[in-house]
């Protein structure tokens, strides 16, 4: 080859290699100058994993909050501390003796081990709560037990009793996405409401029936209808053991059922009222008394102690390697705050939420991640006070590229360009479709993306871009957020 193609082929090199910095830094522009962006936070961070190199950024060390792009926080350390294999258990126990006749003198218990999956009605292939009550009857039919003259006990003890961030806001509560993560979860401690929406503007919904049934339950109805379009903007309001609910806000008008999610007020009660009913609809005799092991030790404080418990069946759930995915697909905020609680047990042998941000902040230690102003304060993102910077976000993502043990599982849980999660309706004939993977965070004046890309040049790069208190529209800024990453493809 002559001295003059090789000069050609040279130019053409870094004309292309300044078209894609050009492509980069128009994006960031586009999105940093747009009149929405005026009072808002914006920080992005571009980082090539092999070296830990800063390739691109824009105020790297502002931390933000990210909403729930935050969950790959929790999920990849949550696979390196429990292992991908690691499986939840739900066991069947009672106290007392099984006389001759199969009557069970004594309590018999649900004891929770934390499961957010026990009767799920979302997550495909596993058991639905019909499925999972009636293996909990056969179990105990095969177990010899007849009647039980004792009580039904939802018991939630594997974890404490703040279920709750506790920062979450009061309007969220009620609702299914802060439902809460007790140590006995059940139907992902959600229930359905469904409405019956009216043709007239600013006239009330009506009630139709609530699923699964949940014993007194009580809706106050402050709904309104709003015009057609509006989509749901109803908000569940009450806490944790707290029946009585205020439905505020807004559905279309219509003429059809309109169904809302809302949180169950105590799961552990619900779980036991349910197999309750499962023994009398087959066969097996109860006290009619469901009850929470929590609730026993109140009336009684002394219950618990010298009581010996015998174990007669236990239920699993899905691997986490699925459960993260399936976390990470569809951003469940149960399932991430079950895992935060379930890592301070096994390394702090403490059930709780503070405990398990003690070992993710050991883990960002022992990776070198600086976290003097990582501020994770639960584990889904779903709390305002959560504050981390791209930068951080970046790092951490190439510090998990660069472990064997859970690379692959944990990239392959992350939503897919143009083809899986939150991100199957973008990107459509973009470059970044089978280059780019990341996990969205969204609220009110929130926006971000983290996630992993392979560039033009070939380099894996980790990135992190959040956006914060923007004005307008947020699909306007996902948009631009949207070409910043296909930028980012084309480096």
């Amino acid at each position: 080859m002559n001295r003059s193609l090789i000069l050609l082929f040279t130019l053409l090199f870094f004309q292309l290699n300044s078209f894609a910095q050009n492509s980069f830094e128009n994006a960031l522009n586009n999105l940093r100058d747009d009149p929405a962006m005026k009072h808002a936070g914006l920080t992005v961070t571009v980082m090539d994993v092999a070296s830990n190199s800063v390739l691109k950024s824009h105020n790297a060390d502002l931390v933000l909050t990210p909403a729930s792009s935050l969950k790959v926080v929790t999920t990849a350390c949550a696979l390196q501390v429990l292992g991908p294999e690691y499986k939840f258990k739900t066991e069947l126990q009672y106290d007392g003796q099984i006389d001759a006749n199969g009557v069970l003198n004594g309590n018999l218990y649900i004891k929770g081990y934390g499961d957010p999956t026990l009767g799920s009605p979302n997550f495909e292939n596993v058991k639905n709560l019909e499925t999972v009550m009636t293996e909990f009857v056969n179990a105990i039919k095969r177990e010899g037990i007849k009647k039980v003259n004792g009580k039904i006990v939802g018991d939630a003890s594997y974890f404490g009793s703040a279920v709750n961030g506790r920062s979450w806001l009061w309007e969220d509560l009620g609702n299914y996405y802060a439902a809460g993560a007790w140590g006995l979860n059940i139907h992902e401690n959600l229930h359905y409401l469904e409405l019956s929406q009216v043709g007239k503007l600013g006239s009330k919904p009506k009630f139709n029936k609530i699923y699964p049934s949940i014993p007194n339950l009580l809706f106050v109805n402050e709904l309104e209808s709003a015009e057609k379009g509006s989509g749901d903007q109803a908000y569940i309001y009450g806490s944790p053991f707290s029946y009585t609910r205020f439905i505020r806000g807004t559905i279309p008008i219509g003429a059809g059922p309109f169904t809302i999610k809302g949180s169950i007020p105590d799961p552990p009660f619900f779980a036991a009222y349910t197999l309750m009913n499962y023994l009398e609809q087959n066969g097996i005799e109860t006290s009619k008394e469901a009850t929470t092991l929590l609730e026993m030790n109140r009336v009684n404080q002394s219950f618990a102690k010298g009581k010996v418990h015998q174990t007669f069946y236990t239920f699993t759930s899905p691997p986490l390697s699925a459960i993260v995915k399936e976390t990470n697909e569809k951003s469940v905020n149960l399932y991430c705050e079950v895992m935060l609680r379930t890592m301070g047990m096994q390394v702090k042998k403490k059930g709780t939420a503070a405990a398990g941000l003690e070992v993710i902040n050991d883990f960002l230690s022992k990776n070198g991640i600086d976290h003097t102003a990582f501020f994770m304060v639960d584990a889904s993102g779903l709390s305002m006070r959560n504050a981390v910077s791209s930068k951080q976000m970046a790092a951490f993502m190439a510090a998990i590229a660069k472990d064997k043990n859970i690379n692959v599982i944990f990239e392959s849980s992350l939503p897919k360009a143009g083809e899986t999660g939150t991100l199957k309706r973008m990107f459509k004939n973009t470059i970044a479709v089978g280059k780019l993977k990341a996990k969205s965070g969204g609220m009110t004046r929130v926006r971000s993306y983290t996630g992993y890309a392979t560039t033009k040049s070939g380099k894996q790069v980790s990135f992190s871009m959040i956006a914060n208190n923007f004005t307008g529209k947020s699909s306007a800024i996902r948009g631009k957020m949207e070409a910043l990453m296909v930028a980012i493809c084309g480096l």
